[in-house]
């Protein structure tokens, strides 16, 4: 399974241009890689497996297989496979957590197996339905707990945690212990504990699992303004693509433990040969438009009618405006509207056609 569009290349900042940044105190990137750098790295578990009634046979799977990449500072990158290709278990090295069982791996400069506590002090976490807060404590006595674990100055803490209640939503949440909070109230609590110490790299599994939509939207706006204005790095995991087209110029897919895309939003759009769909409102109920590929252009197909509503698909990277021209001038038209592609069908169609 090749990777598409550079793979391993030099992380990019929002602007598109190369960089490699330093910091004082940090160890010096080698060639001028990224802020966040794996090289060919791997993770691979023994397993045993029931053979017969009394005997067991060891089988080796490769959660991660061989990926390399390359994060800038400051870049919000969107990280994301089924169940089971090797997510979590990325972002479990890249923590600390796991060690890699091949490979090259640094997160600013530091490898986080090695020196897991000195990674901790420039690093968050959420990971989805596990909590880091204290269960039977307030929320905000975690909070203060997480003050005297970082050593966070007292000044600093207050305003990040002012900045999170307010933006969060999380001031009729301090004093309720954290067993009593639903999924969502939890999340938002999860993503305020894992930015008080001012982390430089923030990683996010499932940040708007739980919520409703008021509550996504403001999960979402609080991220794009803590990267605008904190330069935080962002590698965000999640099953709602909207998270990642609202947040993620960049993407990244995931699959059995190897990149599959490595690119822009739109990018992936044209690997997956995806459609846009043209909806036109005639004044009259008629046949299926039909219209001639040199005008309206190449890969225009008619695909429902529905009474004076009919649908047309035509692809992704092309430009609506001839179709639309052309319908006007020989249907009678009364309004329409081009609903963008699906991400989801994008993705799945690039599961279903890898070997």
């Amino acid at each position: 399974m090749g990777t598409v569009d550079g793979v391993a290349r030099q992380g990019t900042g929002g602007d598109g241009e190369e960089r490699s940044v330093g910091r004082a105190g940090e160890e010096p990137s080698a060639g001028g890689e990224g802020f966040i750098a794996l090289d060919g790295v791997e993770k691979v578990f023994q397993v045993r497996r029931r053979a017969g009634l009394l005997r067991r046979e060891r089988h080796e799977v490769r959660a991660v297989d061989g990926i390399s990449f390359q994060v800038a500072r400051g870049e919000m990158v969107g990280y994301i496979g089924p169940n089971g290709a090797g997510k979590s278990t990325t972002i479990k090295m890249l923590t600390g957590i796991l060690t890699p069982s091949g490979g090259r791996l640094r997160v600013a400069g530091i490898d986080p197996s090695r020196e897991r506590t000195r990674l901790a002090h420039r690093i968050g976490v959420v990971f989805g339905q596990r909590t880091t807060l204290w269960w039977d404590l307030p929320l905000r006595d975690s909070y203060r707990l997480m003050h005297r674990m970082y050593r966070i100055p007292e000044r600093r803490y207050r305003e990040n945690l002012d900045r999170c209640v307010e933006l969060l939503d999380l001031g009729q949440l301090l004093e309720v212990p954290v067993r009593q909070l639903s999924l969502g109230q939890r999340m938002r609590g999860d993503i305020a504990a894992a930015l008080l110490h001012d982390p430089e790299v923030l990683y996010l599994d499932e940040p708007t699992i739980g919520l409703d939509v008021v509550s996504k939207a403001k999960v979402r706006q609080f991220l794009k303004e803590l990267n605008a204005e904190r330069g935080t790095t962002v590698l965000l995991t999640t099953h709602d693509l909207t998270d990642i087209e609202q947040l993620c110029r960049r993407v990244m897919v995931i699959d059995h433990g190897r990149l599959m895309y490595d690119g822009s939003l739109a990018g992936l759009h044209e690997v997956g040969e995806s459609e846009r769909m043209l909806v036109v409102d005639l004044e009259r109920e008629l046949p299926p438009i039909s219209l001639d590929p040199e005008g309206a252009g190449p890969g225009v197909r008619a695909v429902r009618v529905e009474g004076v509503r009919q649908w047309l698909a035509f692809p992704a990277s092309a430009s609506a405006a001839p179709l639309v021209a052309r319908i006007a001038a020989e249907y009678p038209l009364m309004d329409l509207s081009v609903r963008e592609p699906d991400i989801e069908a994008v993705i799945a169609r690039m599961y279903e056609a890898a070997p």
